[in-house]
C-alpha cells in the first residue's frame, strides 16, 4: 500500500513538472515569436536604420564659397585650386607613426605638428583630419610617390579663397579663416555647415554676408566593415556653392585711390550723390588678406598688429577725426537756415595780433596777417576762422548739432554691413551734461564752429554730408551692396518734383523743419534751398577763384570742374611759444602734425559724385588732400559713361 501511494505521488510531481516545462517552452516560443515579429515587422524600419548606421558612414565636405564682384563684374574674392592632405582617422592604426612619416615627406615644422595634434582632439574617430590645406606642387607630388606607405592619407584637389587684388580691397571685402568658437555660436549658418577644412568670413563683406557666401556642405557616404574601414562609396551629394555678392565698388577707381594713398595713412571715399552707391572706399595702409586663408604666420601677424599706422583699421568707417574746416559749409548752412546771420554781414579778421577774444580766452585765425573785413561767401572761400567763431557763437551748439546730425554726422552709415563702423560724435549741451557731468561752455561752441573740439567724424560721414549738400539737400541712403532696383532717373524725378512742389511755399514751417526728426530717403533736409545754393557756390569759389584755399587744385575744363572745401584737423592745441617759433607743419614731428582733409563734389554744373579725402598727419588740406581729390575726381568722371552704360545693361538683363 505504501509503495503504491508513493508511486502515485511521484507521478503527480512528474506531471506538474512536465506541465511547468511545457508552459515554459510555450512562453519561450511566444517570446521568440514576438521578438521576431518586432524585428522583422513592427520595428523593421528602426533596426534597418541602426544597421545602416553601423554599415554606412558619412563624411561631410566643405562647400565652395560664393564669389564677390565689383560693379563691373570683376571678381574681388575668388576660389583658387589648392592641393590638400586629408587623413582618414579610422584607417590609421598608429597615429604617431603616421604623422612622423608625413612630417618627413611634406616637411612639416614643429608648430604645424602641434596644431595637427590639437585638431585631432576635437574630432571623432571616424572623422577626417586636414593635415594641410595648402600643399605646393613639390610636396603634393612627393606625397603621391610615398602614398602607399601612409595609412589613411588622401591627397585632395580642392578650392580655397583667393583675393586677386589683395591689398587694394581688404578693408571692403575682408578675409576668411578657420571658424572660431565665437563664429560657431554667433552664426547658425556656420554651425550648420561646420566640417573639417571649412573657412569662414572674419571681417568685411566676407563676414557680414556669410549667410549668402557660405553655401551648403556636401556628403559622401561609404560602406564600412565591422572595424569601420571604408569598403566602397555608395552615395555622393555634391556641395552647393554659395551665392554671388555684387558691390557698387568700381575696381579701377578703388585701385587708383589705394595707389595715390600709398605710403600715407588715410582714406578716400567716393559716392553717387543721388543713388548713394559707394564708388570707392579706400583705407591706407593695408595688408594682404591671402595670408589669413591658410593660417597667418605669427611674424606676419605681429608686423600687421604692431604697425603704428594701424593697417587693420578701416579708416573710412572706423577712423575718427575732427572735421576741421570741412565742417564750415555746414556751419554756414545752419546759421542761414536758422536766420542767425545775414550773408552780407561783415566781420573783421585782424590775424594773430588781434585774435578773437571771449572771456579772456584768445582764438586765432589760421592766417597770421588776418583776412580783413569778410562777408560770408569770402569767409567760406578763404576759410576765415574768425568769421566762423562769431557765427557759431550766434548760432549755438544745440542748433548746430541738429543740422549736423541731419546731414549724416554722428551716425553709422553702413552698420548693416560693417560691424566695426564707428558712430562718431556730434556734441551738444545735453551730451556733455550726461557724458561728462559738467556744463557746456561758450568757448567750446566757438571752436566747434571750425570743426574742432569734441566733434568726431568718419571720412564716409563727411562724404555723405557733401553728397546731401550737392544734390540740393535731399537725404540718401549710402550702400555698398549692388541693388538693381535703384534707378537714378526715378530718384532724380522724385527730387525734382519735391523742388517744384515746394518752391513757392512760405517759411511758416521753419520751426518744425529745423527740429530733430526722422527723415526718410529722398525727403528734403533743408528749410530754404537758396541757403544750400549759396553754400555750394561759395565752395565753388573756394576751389576755382583766386585766393580760394584749393585754387591750385582746380580744373579749367568744365567736364572735370569741381567745388570743394579744405580742412585741417588739429590734434593738439598750439601754444603761444610754438606760435612764436613759426614752425611749418613739415618741420614738426610726424605725430604732431595736423590731419589734412578735403571734401568736394563734381562736376560742378551737374553734380553726380561726392568725395572725401583724409591724410593723417598730412598737415595742410590744400597741399596734402586737395591734390589727391583732384586726381580721383578725374578718374571717376572719366569712367562715368561706362558706369552709366553698365547700369543700363544690367537693368535690361534684370
Amino acid at each position: 500500500m505504501l509503495n503504491r501511494g508513493s508511486n502515485i505521488e511521484k507521478g503527480r510531481i512528474i506531471s506538474r513538472r512536465l506541465f511547468i516545462l511545457a508552459a515554459a517552452k510555450i512562453l519561450l516560443f511566444a517570446g521568440i515569436t514576438s521578438r521576431l515579429y518586432s524585428l522583422q515587422i513592427s520595428d523593421r524600419e528602426k533596426y534597418e536604420i541602426l544597421s545602416d548606421k553601423n554599415r554606412l558612414r558619412e563624411w561631410k565636405t566643405p562647400p565652395q564659397r560664393g564669389i564677390i564682384k565689383d560693379y563691373f563684374n570683376n571678381v574681388l574674392a575668388d576660389n583658387d585650386r589648392v592641393f590638400q592632405l586629408h587623413l582618414v582617422l579610422d584607417e590609421v592604426k598608429d597615429f604617431d607613426k603616421t604623422i612622423f612619416k608625413i612630417k618627413n615627406i611634406v616637411e612639416l615644422n614643429d608648430n604645424q605638428i602641434r596644431k595637427i595634434y590639437k585638431k585631432k582632439t576635437k574630432l571623432k574617430p571616424w572623422d577626417t583630419l586636414v593635415i594641410s590645406d595648402n600643399l605646393n606642387w613639390t610636396q603634393f607630388s612627393k606625397l603621391n610617390l610615398y602614398l602607399h606607405e601612409i595609412e589613411g592619407a588622401k591627397p585632395v584637389l580642392s578650392t580655397s579663397r583667393f583675393y586677386p587684388y589683395a591689398n587694394d580691397l581688404v578693408h571692403i571685402v575682408g578675409y576668411v579663416g578657420e571658424a572660431s568658437i565665437q563664429d560657431i555660436e554667433n552664426k547658425i549658418e556656420i554651425k550648420e555647415n561646420l566640417v573639417p577644412g571649412l573657412k569662414v568670413g572674419k571681417s568685411g563683406l566676407e563676414s557680414s554676408q556669410e549667410k549668402l557666401l557660405i553655401g551648403k556642405y556636401g556628403i559622401k557616404r561609404y560602406e564600412v566593415n565591422s572595424s569601420g574601414k571604408r569598403i566602397s562609396q555608395v552615395d555622393y551629394i555634391k556641395e552647393t556653392q554659395g551665392k554671388e555678392v555684387k558691390t557698387t565698388i568700381d575696381l579701377e577707381v578703388q585701385k587708383y585711390a589705394q595707389e595715390i594713398l600709398k605710403g600715407q595713412a588715410g582714406s578716400i571715399c567716393a559716392m553717387d550723390i543721388y543713388t548713394g552707391e559707394i564708388i570707392a572706399m579706400a583705407s591706407s595702409p593695408t595688408y594682404d588678406p591671402n595670408k589669413f586663408t591658410h593660417g597667418i604666420k605669427q611674424k606676419d601677424w605681429n608686423d600687421i598688429r604692431k604697425d603704428p599706422l594701424k593697417p587693420l583699421l578701416n579708416k573710412s568707417i572706423a577712423g575718427l577725426y575732427s572735421p576741421g574746416s570741412t565742417f564750415k559749409p555746414l556751419v554756414a548752412l545752419a546759421a542761414l537756415e536758422y536766420g542767425t546771420i545775414n550773408p552780407e554781414k561783415a566781420i573783421l579778421c585782424k590775424g594773430h595780433k588781434h585774435p578773437y577774444e571771449l572771456y579772456g580766452v584768445k582764438y586765432h585765425c589760421w592766417k597770421k596777417q588776418g583776412h580783413g573785413y569778410m562777408k560770408l561767401r569770402n569767409a567760406i572761400k578763404q576759410s576765415c576762422d574768425i568769421y566762423f567763431y562769431e557765427m557759431a557763437r550766434l548760432l549755438g551748439v544745440d542748433r548746430l548739432s541738429i543740422i549736423a546730425k541731419r546731414y549724416g554726422l554722428g551716425s553709422k552709415i553702413l552698420q548693416e554691413v560693417y560691424a566695426d563702423e564707428k558712430k562718431g560724435l556730434v556734441p551738444n549741451t545735453t551730451w556733455k551734461k550726461s557724458a561728462l557731468e559738467t556744463s557746456w561752455y561758450l568757448g567750446e561752441t566757438v571752436i566747434n564752429g571750425i570743426g574742432q573740439g569734441y566733434i568726431q567724424t568718419t571720412p564716409l560721414q563727411l562724404c555723405l554730408m557733401t553728397a546731401q549738400l550737392a544734390n540740393g539737400g535731399y537725404k540718401i541712403k549710402p550702400h555698398i551692396l549692388y541693388d538693381e532696383n535703384i534707378n537714378y532717373q526715378e530718384i532724380k524725378q522724385k527730387i525734382n518734383n519735391d523742388i517744384f512742389s515746394n518752391q513757392n511755399k512760405s517759411l511758416i514751417g521753419r520751426k518744425n523743419m529745423l527740429e530733430e526728426q526722422e527723415i526718410q530717403p529722398y525727403q528734403r533736409l533743408y528749410n530754404n534751398q537758396e541757403n544750400i545754393k549759396f553754400v555750394l557756390e561759395a565752395m565753388y569759389a573756394s576751389t576755382n577763384e583766386m585766393y580760394g584755399t584749393s585754387f591750385k587744385s582746380r580744373f579749367k575744363d568744365p567736364k572735370y570742374q569741381f567745388a570743394g572745401k579744405t580742412g585741417t584737423s588739429q590734434i593738439r592745441r598750439i601754444t603761444e611759444a610754438e606760435r612764436k617759433l613759426k614752425l611749418k607743419q613739415s618741420e614738426l614731428e610726424y605725430k604732431r602734425r595736423d590731419h589734412a582733409l578735403y571734401i568736394a563734389f563734381a562736376p560742378y554744373k551737374d553734380p553726380r559724385y561726392s568725395i572725401s579725402v583724409h591724410i593723417e598727419h598730412g598737415g595742410s588740406g590744400s597741399s596734402a588732400a586737395a591734390p589727391l581729390a583732384r586726381k580721383i575726381i578725374k578718374k571717376i568722371i572719366d569712367r562715368h559713361e561706362l558706369r552709366k552704360h553698365t547700369r543700363e545693361v544690367n537693368t535690361k538683363l534684370a
